[in-house]
């Protein structure tokens, strides 16, 4: 087997990190250990392998690739304290995997919630970090919470007399109601879920309310139930994928995912303590999926007013997908994730990079 051919396998590996915490990793790894890393985290409720298609790009590109179940998902540590799951002991857990893998600094890309866990790693410990992408979601200095995004919404779409908290009613929900939402995912038949919650996006959504700015007036996510033999759509979720996402939720279950949404005030206080007070002087990209129709970024140009003040090297990309924009839309959203990489980052091309910069048409 050659050496390119051995650098795109992807390994399997657990890691339990140094007393008191103890807490267990799972995680996926290939490419190159002696390469530039690219640490890649998923959001709600992903796990690892939904990085698969950028873990195969990029170590082929010559990087060393990790993407881990994070806290509360598949295979790693479960905790049933909501605290348990505030950012700050998640940045932790990135701090000690980042740390047994021998890394001083990595190249950090977040998806959804993993957007803004790379948000808090970045802006406490810039230090470790060589430069960082988001998807779909912006960076927020002052920390993601309910009181940073309400201002952001778009009124003209969802009037304060009616939709109070816009498109981010469903995160106000879990807060008031979690166990019945917890009940609702746990209770739902899993195959039916997964498939209601990966779907592709829809251009015909532009200017409508979506239908998380429901939840409440709905009394939960699913109140007349999922309905049965959703057919799964394959432009998000493969035959081959969806047995690991069924049996990464009958292990873990809802509990801890869900949590993340329950640390809003002890986030908000994490963000205070940042670095430069939560300012980015690192390479940042922002990838912008065009039919998300919640974190809708494009048109709403009030969800990047935070980032495009705080990040000094901002870079922007929009990629014609929905929010499952890593899986539904690959290879555009590794193009633009390479681009960036080779204009704004070359010296982190460390593995022949001359050669792979010729490619994408880039001088050094």
């Amino acid at each position: 087997m050659s050496d390119s051919a051995k650098a795109v396998e992807i390994s399997d590996k657990v890691f339990t990190g140094p007393a008191p915490r103890n807490h267990t990793t799972y995680y996926l790894e290939t490419g190159l250990p002696s390469s530039t890393t690219i640490f890649f985290v998923h959001g709600w409720p992903e796990l690892s392998i939904s990085w698969r298609h950028q873990l195969t790009t990029f170590a082929g590109l010559g990087f060393h690739c990790v993407a881990p179940d994070m806290r509360g998902y598949g295979k790693s540590g479960l905790y049933s304290t909501h605290d348990a799951y505030r950012m700050e002991e998640i940045v932790q857990d990135m701090l000690e995997l980042i740390d047994h893998l021998g890394k001083e600094q990595v190249i950090l890309v977040g998806h959804d919630w993993g957007s803004p866990a790379v948000g808090y790693f970045v802006s406490h410990h810039p230090e470790r970090t060589l430069a960082a992408a988001f998807l779909c979601v912006p960076y927020f200095s002052k920390g993601f919470s309910l009181k940073e995004l309400v201002p952001t919404v778009d009124r003209k779409i969802y009037p304060e007399a009616e939709f109070p908290l816009g498109q981010w009613d469903y995160q106000k929900f879990y807060e008031e109601s979690f166990e019945k939402a917890e009940s609702e995912f746990n209770n739902a038949n899993p195959t039916d879920l997964l498939r209601a919650l990966y779907r592709a996006g829809d251009p015909s959504g532009a200017g409508k309310p979506v239908f998380t700015a429901y939840i409440t007036k709905l009394g939960g996510w699913f109140p007349g139930g999922i309905p049965a033999g959703i057919p799964r759509d394959d432009n998000v979720m493969s035959e081959e994928d969806e047995p690991i996402y069924l049996d990464a939720i009958m292990r873990s279950k809802f509990f801890g995912g869900h949590s993340w949404y329950m640390n809003h005030a002890a986030n908000t206080e994490y963000a205070s303590r940042a670095v430069n007070g939560g300012n980015l002087d690192m390479p940042v990209l922002m990838i912008h999926a065009r039919y998300d129709w919640v974190c809708e970024t494009v048109e709403n140009t009030k969800m990047m007013e935070d980032m495009r003040a705080s990040c000094a090297n901002l870079s922007e990309a929009v990629v014609d997908t929905g929010h499952w924009c890593e899986k539904e839309k690959p290879m555009q959203v590794n193009a633009a994730l390479a681009r960036w990489l080779a204009v704004e980052c070359p010296p982190l091309w460390i593995k022949d990079g001359t050669k792979v910069l010729r490619k994408l048409g880039t001088s050094m």
